[in-house]
């Protein structure tokens, strides 16, 4: 088989591959990278595609970042996303790919309703403000897969993950997701001597999160099988932590022994967002990492960076 896997370099899409040259080394895997090809130029990508001529793709490439810029540019993500969904859903459907995984959000689902969420619970209310823009778009993306499965009898699905944490995240001001960031955080207060870390929110907001390598994993030998799964599919861990149990976990990892100084005068997103990954429990999804095992590969990865080590030796 030849796989093509977009966001190749992100996060995700760089687990996936290495999980693939490890359960599936006779198969071929195409990566797609911001270097190799513009996905928000449709004709670019299209040609790109043709190319490979792969047999699925594991669609894992988006625009994101953390609240902070979320709030700041909703129009970028909105627009940004939609021209990458367009690129390459509609260059797979023209080009007859006949198996496509997209790699949605949890951001899709409203905010305010009861927990867990259900896969029907999408466009069954408001969605959080913040994350609307880019909300909107994964939805799309989502709904194109299901429209082109249907009319075309495409295997064209969209995995839902919860928020996902690993090594090859973010750690980045501004960009980076919360665990990311709470790592970021915790190591530049013990570097400068700081007894306190600043937290948007009162800290009682919660969250799941999962790490990627154990959705990457799964998600290498579900390829083939797509034509068995709903259109959507949710993928989380089943527990949720306080965003306090966050900032804990990178104290623990980090070392850092001082406060939390809690700023309610800034956003905190909704306070819960759990997924019932029940469904998905009956097709073999079963992850393992544990918050903490977690939260030391994502340290060791943000100290091997070069910024890291440059911050680290100041």
């Amino acid at each position: 088989m030849r796989v093509l896997v977009t966001g190749a370099a992100g996060m995700l899409g760089s687990s996936i591959v290495e999980q693939w040259a490890r359960q599936r080394p006779d198969d071929e895997v195409v990566r797609f990278t911001r270097s190799t090809v513009d996905l928000l130029n449709a004709n670019a990508t299209r040609a790109a595609i043709n190319a490979a001529r792969p047999d699925a793709i594991i669609h894992a490439a988006a625009r994101v970042a953390g609240i902070t810029e979320k709030l700041a540019k909703p129009a970028t993500f909105l627009r940004e996303n939609l021209q990458i969904d367009g690129s390459v859903i509609s260059a797979a459907i023209d080009l007859e790919v006949p198996e496509l995984l997209y790699i949605s959000s949890g951001a899709i689902y409203p905010a305010g309703m009861r927990q867990p969420l259900v896969e029907e619970d999408i466009l069954a209310g408001e969605l959080e403000p913040a994350n609307e823009g880019y909300a909107l778009a994964k939805i799309t993306g989502a709904k194109l897969c299901e429209y082109a499965s249907t009319q075309y009898g495409f295997a064209y699905r969209a995995a839902v993950p919860s928020n996902l944490y690993g090594p090859g995240d973010d750690f980045s001001p501004g960009r980076a997701h919360l665990v990311a960031s709470t790592i970021a955080k915790a190591h530049a207060a013990v570097a400068a001597g700081d007894d306190t870390i600043s937290v948007w929110g009162d800290g009682t907001a919660r969250r799941e999160f999962t790490y990627a390598p154990d959705l990457a994993s799964w998600l290498v030998g579900q390829i083939g099988s797509l034509a068995e799964w709903p259109s959507l599919l949710n993928l989380g861990v089943g527990v949720d932590h306080s965003i306090r149990d966050y900032y804990d976990a990178a104290a623990r990892v980090v070392g850092f022994d001082g406060e939390f100084d809690y700023d309610v005068t800034k956003p905190a997103g909704v306070m819960q967002r759990l997924l019932d990954s029940s469904r998905a429990r009956k097709l073999g999804w079963n992850p393992s990492t544990t918050l903490d095992e977690g939260y030391a590969a994502c340290y060791a990865a943000y100290l091997a960076t070069p910024a890291s080590n440059e911050r680290h030796a100041r």
